[in-house]
């Protein structure tokens, strides 16, 4: 059974939503996502189905990091995962502070590409962690050479701290507070928010 936790209504692309995963029903298509071309920094390109889903299935037992659906008009269209960056990832490779949250997102490979939509995804993403009243900064560790990322990340308030040397990769610590983050798409969008998880 899943749930959507969270809302966003963007002024041009529409309703974006955040919901559970059912690693069972979604472990296809989360497959044919990271498996694909364009998620090759997910480095999950050799993984077979049965693989993605031992993977999600460790991180829905996992009790610091979660991972969600993202629909797009109501149709799966990203994922997005949440994690205590001192516990996860970066454990002692960064000044961790209370109210640290870690964010991975992918986007899901489309025939078709619609201009903004990963600049939105990002949007969603973000304004579902800052949802939380908790979350003072946003930690990512994308891949140095993910220079399609490190422009997003800035487009949405990122600031980077430096490269990081962690055992699958050479990463870009960057770092967001929910001040840079406000600043950032304030002037860019006009989207409503609802926040619908209540746990």
């Amino acid at each position: 059974m899943t749930a959507l936790v969270y809302t966003r209504h963007d002024r041009r692309l529409g309703e974006f939503a955040l919901r559970t995963l059912d690693v069972d029903a979604d472990a296809a298509l989360l497959h044919r996502w990271v498996t694909h071309p364009r998620a090759a920094f997910w480095l999950m390109q050799d993984a077979d189905v049965d693989a993605v889903a031992a993977e999600y299935r460790r991180i829905a037992a996992h009790p610091y990091h979660e991972a969600f659906l993202g629909l797009w008009r109501g149709e799966p269209a990203f994922l997005a995962e949440r994690y205590d960056p001192a516990q996860v990832e970066l454990v002692g490779l960064h000044d961790a502070q209370p109210g640290d949250v870690g964010m991975h997102f992918l986007c899901a490979p489309a025939e078709t590409p619609v201009h903004g939509f990963t600049r939105a995804v990002i949007t969603t993403v973000m304004a579902w962690l800052f949802a939380d009243p908790g979350t003072r900064r946003v930690v990512v560790e994308p891949d140095v050479r993910n220079t399609a990322v490190h422009v997003l990340n800035t487009a949405v308030g990122f600031e980077v701290v430096g490269p990081i040397a962690k055992p699958e990769k050479t990463a870009l610590l960057s770092i967001c507070t929910r001040e840079r983050f406000r600043i950032a798409v304030s002037g860019a969008t006009e989207a409503k928010e609802h926040h619908l998880d209540h746990s």
